[in-house]
């Protein structure tokens, strides 16, 4: 099932977040712009490569560990992005077939792809809306996810890699305590975060190439990260650099080439 709004027109003419995040993970759904802007960001931060890398795999562990030892069926994962296999229902439906998963963006762009968002287990449901993280409230009163979701029951909120597109002035930890106010104890919430903390120099350079392509960023300290966690309970090792949260082997990256801050919380 996708929405059945048409995509509007997309520009390939200027950059765009998702298409250089695809071309950092290595994929092949990017154009002349995006490369130009992913190979200027590069050449600031070489280590962009790294951290899309571990922004994946940190969003893979994360989802594993909550389904294995949390019993964790349900994920609304927001900021959804264009597909990149293994996609996150895939990841929790290889360890419990019949979970679902609301994905959601505002983005066009990622409307054209959703039909990858559809493929998996004939247990589990996938759904996807097009929805905007900004507005929290027009999201949890869609009627698709409750179409999926048991909001009786827990859910993962899954945020990766997008609350650094929210500037202070949208207020990214009322959204966030929003959503969360809207699920039940036992839910979670997974967010993954990049970080000057490692860098500073490097991270304002590559804050000013996004904003340069009109994309706003927030780059935030792991303090400013670990405040999205306020009230819920943090599961070990708490706010850790991206590839040191319960690596599957031994980390090799250096913290400032991964430079992204990661956790997982339940709330109470």
């Amino acid at each position: 099932m996708t929405n059945s709004q048409a995509p509007r027109d997309i520009d390939t003419s200027r950059p765009h977040s998702a298409r250089m995040y695809d071309y950092y993970l290595g994929g092949k759904d990017h154009f002349a712009a995006d490369r130009q802007a992913a190979e200027t960001v590069a050449s600031a931060y070489p280590g962009i490569f790294v951290c899309a890398r571990e922004n994946r795999a940190f969003m893979h562990r994360a989802t594993r560990v909550l389904a294995r030892e949390h019993g964790i069926r349900q994920w609304l994962d927001i900021g959804t992005g264009i597909p990149t296999e293994p996609n996150l229902h895939q990841v929790a439906q290889s360890v419990v077939a019949d979970a679902r998963v609301v994905y959601a963006d505002h983005d066009p762009l990622v409307l054209k792809y959703a039909e990858r968002l559809m493929r998996g287990t004939a247990e589990g449901r996938t759904i996807y809306l097009e929805a905007d993280v900004n507005d929290p409230q027009t999201l949890l009163d869609a009627p698709e996810p409750a179409e999926i979701l048991d909001l009786g029951r827990p859910v993962a909120l899954s945020l990766n890699a997008l609350m650094h597109f929210v500037p202070d002035a949208q207020d990214p930890y009322g959204i966030v305590s929003r959503l969360l106010d809207a699920l039940p104890s036992g839910s979670a919430l997974a967010l993954s975060h990049c970080t000057p903390d490692f860098d500073p120099p490097t991270w304002r350079k590559v804050a000013a190439i996004y904003d340069d392509a009109g994309t706003p960023v927030r780059f935030r300290s792991r303090a400013e990260v670990a405040r999205f966690f306020d009230g819920l309970e943090l599961l070990d090792p708490g706010v850790s650099v991206g590839h040191r949260w319960r690596p599957d082997t031994e980390p090799t990256a250096t913290d400032a080439e991964v430079s992204l801050w990661t956790g997982v919380g339940i709330k109470p």
